[in-house]
């Protein structure tokens, strides 16, 4: 069973291939779960929140699960999938 109110954001920036690639595979997987994808350049974010960028921007992609980090570089699906169904 899923829970509606699990949200996925991915943190990523302009002209990053594996951030590409990791929204392929979140968008499959939301639509699977009937969720919504939530996608922040960390560069544009920086105008407002300097401190993502700071944080996540040497390690992007980054997935978040109700907005703590979940994986980054990839998508762990195995590891999403089971969490999305608790």
């Amino acid at each position: 069973m899923t829970d509606p109110a699990h949200t996925i954001t991915l943190l990523t920036r302009a002209g990053c291939g594996s951030c590409d690639v990791a929204r392929t595979q979140l968008l499959q997987l939301c639509r699977e779960f009937g969720l919504e994808l939530e996608s922040v350049d960390v560069d544009v974010a920086a105008a407002t929140d300097p401190e993502l960028r700071a944080e996540y921007g040497d390690r992007l992609p980054v997935v978040l699960l109700d907005g703590r980090e979940h994986s980054y570089w990839e998508v762990d699906e195995p590891r999403l999938r089971s969490d999305l169904t608790i």
